[in-house]
Parts: structure tokens; C-alpha cells; sequence
């Protein structure tokens, strides 16, 4: 099986060369594709005891409470954005490369430590085959990926063969994973709950009733605010999650804006929201921006491809959620608030007329175990 897993891929990298080489010029993979696909500035790690793979901003952010508690570690991501946080970390950060060079890239660590679905065949196998204890953490399997795995149920299978332990989010989670051949399964909770980001800089609350659009994707910006009707004492502060779409994202307010007769600004230039409408184009804001908000409208969940974001950092601040239906990859995290408002986009306009409940944080996950295996696994592999 790892023969010809690692022969097919292979061929897929030859045939995809030129189209890779080509979206290389794009900003969004300029830093990412070199690496990853032709090792580019991506060397071998200098020698860690801990190895981490996530994939991008959004994970490293989650996780960067537990790397921090160890000294002796090594990072992998996949993309631009998750680098750049990674490395604020760590300097001995790296992109993962594409698995015909995961043999010759890898170094050995005395645990590989994968968040969530970052389940990549050579870099199970090599870490086994180089002696690295593996495991699983946050894992999670949505309704619609599960379907997916099923039909490939026998990759899996091979896969969960190098995996020593997984951390599962929840019951439903581990019977899944169960059925796709991981073993040793610890249902843990959501971690992304036990380590909650903490703000950075402390901004003044405006007067106004402050309303955020957050982490939304392509087409979610005109949906939304076609049915946002601002009042005299509102301010609209817009967060697209991905940074490649600020001046996209930007466009649209500043049209919504214009329509209304409303001040807008980008946060990048103003670095304060005295206008209406501000776009926020710079990363890393978005809890400074929860501490002050008093409704955040969560994105990723009101078109049906995506499936929602994490609740729980803005309702540690105790404001109003209001979310999309479609939040299919975040139910475990969903289930741990309560008096969250699920909508339609059409339904946004009424919504915003009521007096809202105030979310609150019901349950916590926790990583004490997830900590105790890391480092259990150090000490093991000093006697080794």
C-alpha cells in the first residue's frame, strides 16, 4: 500500500508540475507552493523533541497555548498564514512538503503531535518508521466528511495503522473514527475551548451598539448585508477570514456604505472605529474586537460549503452570536454555548430589531491530558 501510495503520488506531482509552477506567481501561494513543492527555503527541521502539524492561521492561533508550554519544538503548517503565526512561536517552523519528499525531509522527534484532520500518509509513516510516537488531537469528523471518508474507508484504515492515540471532540466523533480504524480514542472535549485567545490590545468601547461581521467568506458579504438595515446608533464592523480578501471584502462595504450615506474606513489606516462602517484588514484583531462588540454575526455559516467557526472566543465576552445554519464542522464547540441565534440571512433585519440574549460559554474542554501524553512521551524517549 505504501508503495504504490507514495509511486501515485509521484505521478500526480509530474503531472501537476506546470500548474503548480503557474499558480506560484499568485500572491496567496507565492511562499507556499515553492516550499511545499519543490522545497524552496523549506529545510529540515533543527532537532525538537515535539512535533506539531496544523494547517493554517486559524488552527496555529488555537493551538498556540500549548505549543508555547513546551521549549523543544518543531512546527509544520500548510499555508502562508499559518507560517507567519507559527513562526512568531517558533523559528523552527516549516511548510509541510508534498509527500514524495516527507522520506527525505522528515526528521525524528520523540512525538508527532497532528491537529485535527491533518492526516497525511507519508508523514504518519515516516515518523512511525523513524521511531515517533503519533497522535491525533481535536479530532473530528462532520456529517458531510464522513460520507467522504466512508468511500475511502480502506485509505484510512491504512492510515489510523500509524497513529497511536487519538483525541477525540465527542462521542459521535470517536464512534466515526472507530469505524475508519483509529483506536485508543480519548473523547477530550474541543480543545479550541480550553485554551480561549486573550486580547491584545485594549480598545475603548464605542457609544454605539457595535455589530461584527466575522470571519466571512466569499459571497457572505453582500448576503448579510443586504438584510442588515443600520440604525442611528449602530457601527458595522466587517472581518473577512482571509486576508486575500480585505480589499474584495472592502469593495462591497464601501459600496454598502455609500448606498446609506455612512463614514467608512479600513482599520488598517483609521486604527480606530470612529466610522460607520470599518473593515478590519489586518490579522490577529478579531478577540480585541469581540471584547467590545455587542452582536457578532458569526460567518463561514451562512452559505453551505464551509461550516461555521468557532463560537466560543467571542462568547467569552459574553455578547449576542448569531450564526448561519450551516455549522456542520463546529457542533462539538456549538453544543459547549448557550443562547446562540440561529438565522437565515433573510431573517438578519428582524433580528437586529430585538433585545438579544447574551451568549454564554457553558462547558469547557481541557488539554491536561493531551499535556501529561506530550510529555510522558519526552521522558520515554530519553531512555530510548
Amino acid at each position: 500500500m505504501i508503495i504504490i501510495y507514495y509511486i501515485l503520488a509521484l505521478i500526480a506531482f509530474l503531472i501537476g508540475v506546470l500548474p503548480l509552477i503557474l499558480a506560484s506567481f499568485k500572491s496567496k501561494y507565492r511562499k507556499s507552493i515553492p516550499a511545499r513543492f519543490f522545497l524552496f527555503n523549506n529545510p529540515k527541521f533543527n532537532e525538537a523533541d515535539i512535533h506539531f502539524h496544523a494547517c493554517s492561521f486559524g488552527e496555529i492561533r488555537s493551538i498556540a497555548p500549548l505549543l508555547k508550554k513546551f521549549e523543544s519544538i518543531a512546527v509544520s503548517v500548510i499555508t502562508k498564514t499559518g507560517f507567519d503565526e507559527a513562526k512568531k512561536i517558533t523559528p523552527n517552523t516549516r511548510f509541510l512538503p508534498f509527500e514524495i519528499f516527507i522520506p527525505f525531509w522528515l526528521r525524528r522527534s520523540k512525538i508527532l503531535v497532528i491537529f485535527e484532520a491533518e492526516l497525511w500518509l507519508m508523514l504518519v509513516f515516516w515518523a512511525k518508521f523513524k521511531g515517533s510516537r503519533v497522535i491525533l488531537i481535536n479530532a473530528r469528523i462532520s456529517d458531510r466528511s464522513y460520507k467522504r471518508y466512508l468511500k475511502f474507508g480502506f485509505f484510512y484504515k491504512e492510515i489510523f495503522k500509524f497513529i497511536d492515540k487519538v483525541y477525540a471532540q465527542s462521542e459521535l466523533d470517536k464512534k466515526r473514527l472507530i469505524s475508519l480504524g483509529a483506536r485508543d480514542i480519548v473523547v477530550n472535549g474541543n480543545i479550541k475551548s480550553a485554551f480561549l485567545p486573550a486580547v491584545s490590545k485594549n480598545y475603548a468601547k464605542p457609544n454605539e451598539r457595535m455589530i461584527v461581521l466575522a470571519s466571512t467568506h466569499k459571497g457572505e458579504e453582500e448576503l448579510l448585508l443586504n438584510h442588515i438595515n443600520l440604525s442611528e446608533n449602530d457601527k458595522l464592523i466587517l472581518a473577512p477570514r482571509h486576508p486575500e480578501r480585505f480589499d474584495e471584502a472592502g469593495e462591497i462595504l464601501a459600496k454598502f456604505a455609500s448606498k446609506h450615506g455612512f463614514s467608512f474606513e479600513r482599520f488598517s489606516k483609521a486604527k480606530n472605529f470612529s466610522a460607520k462602517c470599518v473593515l478590519v484588514d489586518t490579522m490577529g484583531e478579531l478577540v480585541n474586537i469581540y471584547a467590545i462588540s455587542d452582536i457578532v454575526i458569526l460567518g463561514g455559516s451562512f452559505v453551505p460549503n464551509v461550516g461555521g467557526h468557532n463560537p466560543i472566543e467571542a462568547a467569552q465576552f459574553e455578547n449576542s452570536i448569531i450564526t448561519g445554519e450551516f455549522v456542520f464542522n463546529q457542533k462539538a464547540l456549538f453544543e459547549q454555548v448557550g443562547d446562540v441565534v440561529f438565522a437565515k440571512a433573510k431573517d438578519l433585519g428582524e433580528m437586529l430589531k430585538k433585545e438579544l440574549k447574551k451568549s454564554k460559554i457553558k462547558s469547557l474542554g481541557s488539554a491536561d491530558e493531551i499535556i501529561k501524553d506530550i510529555k510522558d512521551s519526552c521522558e520515554r524517549g530519553k531512555s530510548v
